[in-house]
């Protein structure tokens, strides 16, 4: 599907989808305890189908619409046999947490996807796997893993992804005796391991920061439990992008105490507007739950400052940040330490360049790194590619609102990957598309 977009500023008001990376954790607790569990807020994305797709060769099930779980001890068999082959789609979360679950659970399983996924890195796990004594072959776009993980200590690099701790938070507690899981690196994205940890709590499952680091007790369970999926500041920062290129968007449903990494959006936002931080992270000024439009930067700014971000921790966020300095004049920015964003679902240091350097921004890519010159407006009158990339297409459609021409995104369709009623949302708020 392709979008065409008349450029005009959005308004109204918007609650953003329930949070994708939340909903793969409890989601995966759920189907690991010994009951039947509820979840509220559940949104059918491509990659959360995906996670409850695979659940059935783990032996659990669900509803439909991924609100009723059954553990992986309750059932008793299906109207089908499972697939063989656990198909990811083009979920990295799915891929890496289930991995070790797998091996904990039945000593190995098949996993395939589509688009980049079984290009993305998967080193850390297989160095492990030597480690343990753990095999694994990758042919044809499948691979297998057979073994069975061990109590002990896992070290591993924490700057490829925070995904390899997640898969190995939820499979440790399984095992017969204590574990401590290791970063030998900086632990980047350490938001997102907490999120793990907190999902794990909600079930029963226990795990502790140390000095050394996760000490994870062994011989746990999980329990069932009833949770409710938060709204996703991952996606809710498009929304927060428009608020700052000059949109009368009010942004509602946001939990400002969550444990969501991305959260930190309305803090890196201050700065693109040029504002001192006031009370660091958790006493934001910018965008709070309610809040109306955010204000052009102050008339007293000298003519151009500069904002440097490092996004290690919330890698997700540099589309709508680039989208938001690209249309923030006066604002020189960089995005610094974003080499991990050329294994994504594409290169987006590449995409964020070409999509909005064919818009009209003035942005340079750098190796680990953009730089950002900020405008009034961009010229638009382009077609530019989604590359099959949600956070591609979306940050377009957000820059597209201040270009002076209409603005084609071919592939459109890719939002469904996290948010797949963003076309309709982004209508609600006034933006005016025609599909084709």
């Amino acid at each position: 599907m392709n979008v065409t977009i008349t450029p005009t500023l959005l308004r109204g008001t918007i609650t953003p989808p329930p949070s994708k990376s939340q909903a793969h954790r409890l989601i995966i607790a759920a189907a690991l305890s010994d009951g039947v569990c509820r979840l509220s807020n559940v949104e059918l994305s491509q990659d959360i189908q995906a996670t409850l797709r695979c659940m059935r060769t783990l032996n659990a099930d669900a509803s439909s619409d991924g609100t009723v779980i059954r553990g992986c001890n309750l059932v008793d068999g299906f109207e089908v046999p499972p697939p063989e082959i656990m198909d990811c789609g083009e979920s990295g979360s799915t891929l890496r947490f289930l991995i070790p679950v797998a091996l904990a659970l039945q000593g190995g399983g098949k996993f395939t996807g589509h688009g980049r996924l079984m290009e993305r890195p998967q080193g850390p796990y297989f160095d492990l796997f030597r480690e343990k004594g753990i095999a694994w072959s990758l042919e044809d776009g499948v691979l297998t893993v057979s073994g069975r993980l061990t109590p002990g200590v896992y070290a591993l690099p924490g700057d490829v992804s925070s995904q390899f701790f997640s898969g190995l938070l939820f499979a440790l507690p399984l095992l017969e005796g204590d574990s401590l899981l290791v970063s030998t690196t900086q632990l980047e994205s350490v938001g997102y391991v907490n999120m793990t940890r907190q999902a794990m709590e909600r079930f029963g499952v226990k795990t502790k920061w140390t000095k050394e680091g996760i000490f994870i007790p062994g011989n746990q369970m999980y329990h069932p439990a009833d949770c409710t999926v938060e709204a996703d500041w991952s996606n809710a920062a498009f929304w927060y992008a428009a608020q700052g290129t000059g949109s009368d968007v009010t942004v509602t449903g946001m939990d400002e105490r969550s444990i969501q990494g991305d959260r930190v959006i309305l803090e890196w936002g201050q700065m693109l507007r040029g504002e001192p931080l006031s009370g660091g992270i958790g006493v934001p000024v910018l965008g709070r739950a309610g809040a109306g439009p955010v204000q052009p930067p102050p008339p007293d700014l000298p003519r151009r400052y500069a904002v440097s971000i490092s996004v290690s921790h919330a890698p997700d966020l540099v589309p709508p940040l680039a989208a938001w300095g690209a249309l923030s004049p006066g604002c020189d920015l960089k995005l610094k330490n974003a080499a991990r964003l050329r294994m994504k679902e594409s290169d987006r240091l590449s995409t964020v360049t070409e999509v909005l350097s064919a818009l009209g921004a003035d942005i340079e890519e750098q190796a680990d790194a953009l730089v950002i010159r900020g405008r009034e407006k961009l010229p638009g009158g382009v077609t530019v590619s989604g590359h099959n990339d949600h956070r591609i297409a979306m940050m377009a459609a957000i820059a597209a609102t201040r270009c002076e021409k209409p603005v084609t995104i071919t592939g459109a369709e890719c939002v469904k990957k996290s948010y797949p009623g963003f076309w309709e949302d982004y209508e609600k708020l006034g933006g005016q598309l025609t599909r084709a």
